[in-house]
């Protein structure tokens, strides 16, 4: 390992037993011990089958991870992402040295500093104050060095009214906000953050995204797991793609989430269902919902100068029943680009369409999913939360920009240009 390298992964696997907890380990152990004494290879290295929860499996054994390879620079900031079950959290305890690879190696050059769950790190009996040296001893620093940096950590959390009171009784958003700051601010060589962030609010979310670049900018080294990709592609300069315990794409941090999000976002243009199972209850039942492209596309592909109609059809149980549709458009990365609200109609029992336009060369390219809303004074009869998704895509480049262009939405709009005026400002 160069010295520029902090982190170096090779063929790291890590393996659990389903099943009740500590069931026949005993014999398990036993039988790997045996087996490495008379120079034979693990023999449950050679079973078990990969993480994947959507099939049964036949196998009490699974990978949690698997033949795991990369490395990480110096004053890098690695994303690490992937749906939920993939491996993210598991890789990171493994770094963390929470729990041990059932194979394979891992070389570290420097000090480490983890945020893997809410108060990981202290003691709940206690108070703030102390948990900040506790935390610094296990970093290896000095009482001195600890309250030098003090007052900022404590500035930065915004917990200064309760810096005396034992931590067992603080929410769980002064604990995340006061473990970030104490890994944060204490100066290690690697700082490894999980989801966590995601307990604080949003101006906290963004202060603790700047601090990760100022890390990043001092020369040391994040891991940063995160479901939240424009945080992501914000402050991470490369990573990590993992599937069901493997790494499926590694590199650039904006082609990784470019990658991932084309696999969460699937053309799913038509839902439809009989009235025995569809989704809804004794007032409102849903029938269909639809995108029609208005194109003659020969792909079905929603390109962003396609026009989208979307189709709602609904049977209603209640007489003279008022209500609007709502529809919410979401982006790939779970951010609200756009919501449309209907008139308010009445109608009477029975099976209604409603249809909601949606003019081309409006959405960016990416991918959408929409949740639709029927409402009935202000309460909701009936929610269909994803009910269908759809990716726009450009067709062809009409300009030298190669990238995506910033923005939740891309409009046309109509411009003027005027020659030779005449400067007449007030």
């Amino acid at each position: 390992m160069n010295r520029s390298t902090v982190i170096q992964v090779e063929n790291l696997s890590k393996q659990y037993r389903l099943g009740q907890v500590g069931k026949k380990t005993l014999h398990d152990d036993l039988n790997r011990f045996l087996h490495r004494i008379v120079g034979k290879e693990d023999p449950y290295l050679k079973i078990g089958e990969e993480n994947n929860r959507a099939i049964k499996g036949n196998s009490e054994y699974v990978w949690a991870l698997r033949d795991i390879n990369f490395e990480v620079k110096k004053g890098e900031v690695l994303g690490i992402i992937g749906r939920n079950g993939a491996g993210k959290s598991t890789l990171l305890k493994i770094l963390s040295k929470v729990t041990g690879p059932t194979a394979g190696t891992i070389k570290i050059n420097g000090k480490i500093a983890s945020l893997l769950e809410v108060g990981t790190g202290f003691h709940p009996d206690l108070s703030g104050r102390e948990n900040v040296f506790l935390n610094g001893a296990i970093l290896g620093m000095t009482k001195k060095e600890v309250a030098a940096k003090f007052d900022e950590i404590v500035s930065f959390a915004g917990v200064e009214r309760y810096i005396d009171t034992p931590v067992k009784r603080y929410s769980s958003g002064m604990y995340v906000r006061l473990a970030f700051a104490v890994a944060a601010h204490l100066e290690p060589d690697i700082l490894i953050v999980d989801e966590v962030l995601a307990v604080g609010d949003a101006e906290f979310q963004k202060k603790c995204l700047g601090r990760m670049k100022d890390v990043s900018s001092e020369g040391r080294t994040v891991l940063f797991v995160s479901h939240n990709m424009t945080a992501i592609q914000t402050i991470c300069n490369s990573a990590l793609l993992l599937e069901n315990g493997y790494i499926s794409a590694n590199g650039n941090a904006e082609d990784i989430v470019d990658i991932y999000l084309k696999q969460v976002i699937k053309n799913i243009l038509k839902k439809e269902w009989n009235q025995e199972d569809a989704p809804g209850n004794e007032f409102v039942k849903i029938k269909r919902i639809q995108a029609f492209p208005l194109s003659t596309n020969k792909l079905e592909q929603i390109s962003l100068e396609t026009p989208v109609n979307i189709e709602f059809d609904f049977w209603n149980f209640i007489p003279n029943l008022t209500f609007n549709l709502s529809m919410h458009v979401y982006n790939s990365s779970d951010q609200i680009v756009f919501a449309s609200r209907s008139p308010d109609y009445t109608v009477n029992t029975g099976l209604q369409k409603l249809v909601c336009h949606i003019p081309g060369n409006l959405l960016n390219n990416g991918g959408y999913y929409i949740n639709m809303l029927i409402i009935q004074n202000s309460k909701a009869l009936c929610i269909l939360n994803e009910a269908i998704s759809f990716e726009v895509v450009e067709m062809e480049r009409k300009t030298g920009w190669l990238q995506k262009w910033p923005g939740f939405v891309r409009p046309v709009l109509d411009w003027t240009i005027s020659s030779n005026v005449i400067e007449n400002y007030h």
